[in-house]
């Protein structure tokens, strides 16, 4: 089974839906309200409730997108809903498990400083999301990160000594390929922004030629 872009239908021509309220979307949703639930489980040393809700909300990333694929569900909502999601989700919940020193400090600064500096360049170029593909590299830093972030919390609520080391492992893994992705998606953003600047100019150009 394809677990990377599951669901898509190869050859099929997608519909992009302008509303809101699509299934895909409403997963997204759900992924939101989890955040503060996960959150307060921490908090109240319930790790092992909280390791539950985790694995529930990362596999709404998966379950959203393959939704969208499978059932033609895209939508314009969606394609700045599901990234956002995903980023406040991850900051959230790796912020929260290093704040009760469940996870090194040096996560949540791999993941925060890059994602600032890519939303003022993008904010400075688009005034908004460039509408960038996500690379593979980035879908496996993602699957880094949310692999090893229920670790982590798995292996505080077990005690097992071989579990947090194995979590570092991949939230380390996770955090190099998210600043190599960063980067990629820092250059591709200012590419972009030169070839819309370059069309802009060009009519003008050729008016002028012609005149």
């Amino acid at each position: 089974m394809r677990f990377i872009g599951a669901g898509t239908r190869e050859g099929f021509e997608y519909t992009i839906h302008e509303g809101f309220w699509t299934a895909p979307n409403v997963v997204t949703v759900l992924r939101f309200l989890l955040i503060p639930v996960f959150v307060g489980l921490v908090a109240q040393d319930r790790f092992m409730t909280a390791f539950w809700v985790l694995v529930a909300l990362s596999s709404t990333d998966w379950i959203d997108g393959y939704i969208a694929r499978r059932f033609d569900q895209l939508s314009t909502v969606g394609r700045w809903l599901d990234p956002l999601a995903d980023r406040l989700s991850l900051i959230i919940v790796t912020a929260t498990l290093v704040v009760f020193d469940i996870a090194p400090v040096w996560v949540v600064l791999a993941i925060v400083i890059p994602d600032v500096i890519l939303s003022i360049n993008t904010y400075v170029l688009f005034k908004g999301p460039p509408d960038l593909d996500i690379t593979l590299l980035g879908k496996l830093r993602t699957a880094c990160l949310l692999i090893g972030l229920p670790m982590a919390l798995l292996g505080a609520s077990l005690h097992q000594g071989m579990l947090p080391a194995i979590a570092v492992v991949l939230l380390a893994a996770g955090s190099g390929m998210h600043i190599i992705a960063s980067a990629d998606y820092f250059i591709k953003a200012q590419n972009k922004a030169r070839r819309q600047r370059r069309e802009q100019r060009r009519p003008g150009i050729e008016e002028d030629s012609t005149a």
